[in-house]
Order: structure tokens, then sequence, then C-alpha cells
């Protein structure tokens, strides 16, 4: 049913449900897992949070190892994987990917950590919109 599976985190303790679920549905299709993280460039983040260029690569290299650890993840169970860092605003690359890539599901948490994101459904409703015509969206976490 499904060939490609896109898990978009943020690395959060709270998207871990969302990514451990992702596994599980790429490991039962036999699907290949596509492990992203966005670096959120939105300049009200960038504002609200105060990220220096120095920070901002450090927050590049956190999301280096969140798709590294996924990827790890997925070959210790015998599942082709790819991990992907884009920049931007993190719905729109996040379908973009899944678009460019013949992604059948996308699996985002229903809550972030930053300061956007604390209310459930910013990035989640947002990618549900937008990727209708595109993938299978599940919420989880």
């Amino acid at each position: 049913m499904y060939d490609n599976v896109l898990i978009a985190t943020d690395g959060s303790d709270e998207a871990e449900p969302c990514v451990e679920y992702g596994l599980q549905i790429a490991e039962a299709m036999d699907a290949k897992v596509h492990a992203l993280y966005v670096v959120e460039t939105k300049a009200t983040y960038i504002l609200t949070v105060g990220l220096s260029d120095d920070e901002l690569e450090a927050y590049r290299e956190y999301g280096e190892e969140i798709v590294t650890d996924i990827v790890e993840r997925a070959g210790d169970r015998g599942l082709e994987a790819t991990g992907v860092l884009k920049t931007g605003r993190p719905a729109e690359e996040i379908v973009d990917y899944a678009e460019r890539n013949d992604i059948d599901a996308i699996l985002v948490g229903k809550q972030g950590h930053d300061a956007i994101d604390r209310h459930v459904g910013s990035t989640a409703s947002n990618v549900i919109r937008m990727a209708e015509d595109t993938a299978t969206v599940v919420i989880e976490g």
C-alpha cells in the first residue's frame, strides 16, 4: 500500500510517538523511510527565539542528528532510509518534499516544541490542508 513513508519531525519528545509509529508503518509495508527535519527560518520565529548565526548552525546540526538517528533506526529494522534536512517553513517544505519524492504517507506530530507550534495544529493542520491531493497524512503523538 505504501512504498514511501515520510516522517517529519522536530526532534522533540512529543514527536517521538510519531517517529516510532512511522517506523512501524514502514516496516509493515516494507516501505522506504524518508526522515525530514526542517530548520525553521520564518522571521517571526527567529525573532521570537532570538537565534544568532551560530545558534542557527547548531539548530542545523541538531536536525542532522535527528534524521541520522531515524535512518539508523530504520536500518536496524532492515528498511531502506534517507535523511533530509530542509530550510524554510515546515509545512511547505514537508509537502514540497512529499510531492517531489512520491511519498504515500506523511507522518507528523500533533504538537511541536517551538514557540509557534505550542498549540495543536499549526504545522500539522497546514500539512493536512496542503497535502490533501499528495499523500495520506497521519497525525500522531
